[in-house]
């Protein structure tokens, strides 16, 4: 018997809503009815309508397309987010409507006074200055209340540098910079707050993440969990396969760990239970798998829309070197899965109780058209131009077919939703655009690429270990795209200057920047997990990390050996060495997890380790001995697995 979706086989019950504002800052926001909520309501769908409007008849001037979206965030997201977690989410304080009305002039000087300022140039008035200083303020509450406190607390340590500059000793002091100077740079240039990152959210990527929401009420998301299930789920181990698969889909579209984690792992999480998967590594499944979602093309979230920005590489390129270290990812995850349920001799869901997969593939494929329509999209189109028809696509190959038929009112639940998604990185982009407007102005990221150069003895490897330490540790609370921002500018310069290619530098930075959710001791998206498992949260973040430890050593290599990232290999050479990395993937997940065949002896695992090593590094000498490991290995454990079948019982 065919089942209508994956969600009939979950017993558990799972308030998606609250799991999310509970691991999520971004998810805390005020359920408003009445005339407020009217107001959010069309304010969102006007943010909408206004993208939409300038990605379909041509953007505004810089300065003014970011001010206009920077509007809207305040004006949405001052009503949207309260103060404090233990505000009232039924009712908006008069002091939000006053922040909301700052937030609203801050912005709307820059529109109607644009062409004075311009003018004026450098040579800011004491009006500039305070509504310059407003704006910094604005910015930081508002990204404070959306995506938590790290972020601001970083900015306010840069402004902080700006001022202690001439008493800071050494490569560190600079000769310091007036006020006016300052508020200048910040505000009333595109090298502040209105800098690049805010510029990137104002366009394509607001659009990719309204592309998102369309995606979603067109159902691709529940598409995606029932076939991953439908293929998986009754192997050995299978809802865990299948959590993969499906969060991996999702994780690229959603762009963040811990709302994928949640809400695909308020299905699968369960269903992993249920075979008898421990709650703390079903959490961590789920939590592996979503956070390499940000890292899988063809939407990567919104960093790699800023990264093509920032490095002035196309972004299909982007997409094309990242997918072989993704797929090494995902193997490694679902290898791990694997070894796993063989180790517990797991076994899947019943196939009666699944979705049938012909039946499930034949009811929603038309439903990947947009997702393959964008990759088509991309190659010959701009990234703005790119995401506006594919959210055309999405709506219209949902109207195809009557069980996917989008109706009028979904299609302005899509821009609401949309709209609401985007305050968050919108704000991100903005607070970060304050530490690199700072660090343009002093000249900060050229001075911290050489000290961390310097530190490093001049040495590529040591150079990259500080860099992944810098990169973790400054993932562990702040979104992808502050992160990545934020390493980019500072980081990113230390791998170039010691020859690292420039786009192996910044996928570097990402992919470390990224695996901090599922790092301990500040693993959140681990955390999120273990919160719908019900299990320990360090627990489940050691079994996370474990689940994605690949991911800590295929950047090194295409950091130091580029053919990973399809750059300057012929074609022979790059499948020699995709293979070989993913026999090195399999070896290093049996290292990992202590078991092959069978269980593996200490010396069996050093084998296999050592394999690992050797193969993912795509150079022929160095694979030929990982092979000569990896053939001991596997000798010694099928040897021994005939020997104990062999043994008597008892």
């Amino acid at each position: 018997m065919k089942k209508k979706n994956i969600q009939d086989t979950v017993e558990e019950k799972i308030d998606i809503d609250e799991k999310l504002a509970e691991f999520d800052t971004s998810s805390n926001v005020r359920k408003m009815a009445g005339i407020f909520g009217t107001i959010i309501t069309i304010v969102a769908i006007a943010m909408s309508g206004f993208h939409l409007w300038t990605a379909s008849f041509g953007i505004l001037l810089a300065m003014k397309q970011r001010a206009t979206h920077l509007f809207f965030v305040f004006l949405l997201g001052f009503l949207l987010y309260p103060a404090t977690k233990k505000s009232s989410r039924t009712k908006i304080p008069f002091y939000d409507l006053i922040f909301t009305g700052a937030g609203m002039a801050v912005t709307g000087y820059i529109l109607f006074f644009y062409e004075e300022l311009v003018r004026r140039g450098g040579r800011p008035t004491s009006l500039d200055i305070f509504m310059g200083i407003l704006a910094i303020v604005l910015v930081l509450e508002i990204t404070r209340r959306s995506i938590g406190p790290e972020l601001p607390i970083i900015a306010l340590v840069f402004i902080g540098y700006v001022f202690a500059g001439p008493y800071l000793p050494g490569a560190l002091g600079h000769r310091g910079y007036s006020l006016a100077r300052i508020v200048n740079q910040l505000y009333m240039t595109t090298e502040g707050i209105f800098g690049t990152p805010l510029g990137v959210s104002a366009t394509f990527v607001f659009m990719f993440i309204l592309f998102g929401s369309f995606l979603e009420v067109t159902g691709v998301g529940q598409f995606f969990i029932d076939v991953a299930f439908a293929a998986a789920g009754h192997r050995k181990g299978g809802p865990a396969k299948a959590a993969v698969l499906a969060s991996g889909f999702m994780g690229s579209i959603s762009g963040s760990s811990i709302a994928n984690t949640v809400t695909t792992g308020a299905f699968t999480i369960p269903l992993m239970k249920k075979v008898g998967y421990n709650k703390n590594f079903a959490g961590a499944v789920e939590a592996a798998a979503s956070t390499g979602g940000q890292i899988l093309p063809p939407i990567m979230g919104a960093a790699a829309f800023i990264m093509s920005e920032f490095t002035s590489i196309p972004y299909i390129r982007i997409v094309a070197s990242a997918f072989v270290p993704a797929l090494l990812y995902y193997l490694g995850v679902i290898i791990m899965v694997h070894l796993e349920a063989s180790k517990q001799n797991l076994e899947g869901i019943p196939k009666e109780e699944l979705p049938e997969f012909k039946g499930t593939f034949k009811m929603g494929f038309h439903l990947l058209l947009p997702l393959i329509g964008v990759v088509v999209f991309l190659i010959r189109f701009s990234p703005l131009r790119a995401a506006l028809l594919s959210i055309l696509l999405a709506i219209g190959v949902s109207l195809v077919r009557k069980h996917t038929r989008i109706k009028p009112m979904a299609i302005l639940n899509a821009m609401e939703d949309g709209a609401k998604k985007a305050v968050g990185v919108a704000a991100a982009c903005a607070c970060a655009g304050i530490i690199v407007g700072i660090v343009t102005l002093t000249g900060l990221g050229l001075t911290f690429a050489n000290l961390i150069i310097s530190l490093a003895g001049g040495m590529l490897l040591p150079t990259l270990f500080l860099t992944m330490i810098a990169s973790i540790i400054l993932g562990m609370g702040l979104p992808t795209t502050a992160k990545y921002i934020v390493l980019a500018t500072m980081a990113a310069p230390a791998l170039v200057e010691l020859g690292v290619p420039l786009i192996a530098a910044h996928l570097f930075i990402l992919y470390f920047g990224v695996i901090a959710d599922v790092t301990p001791p500040v693993a959140l998206a681990a955390y999120a997990g273990a919160g719908i498992a019900g299990g320990d949260s360090f627990k489940t973040g050691i079994q996370a990390l474990k689940l994605g430890s690949a991911g800590f050593i295929i950047p090194f290599i295409f950091a130091t050996s580029p053919g990973l990232l399809l750059i300057d290999v012929t074609v022979f050479k790059a499948v020699i060495s995709i293979l070989t990395a993913c026999v090195g993937v399999l070896a290093f997940a049996s290292a990992v997890q202590g078991y092959f065949i069978t269980h593996t002896k200490i010396y069996e695992r050093i084998f296999f380790l050592a394999a690992a090593l050797s193969l993912i590094n795509p150079n022929i000498l160095i694979d030929i001995i990982g092979f000569v490991l990896l053939a001991l290995a596997v000798f010694s454990q099928i040897s021994r697995n005939k020997k104990l079948k062999a043994a008597p019982l008892g």
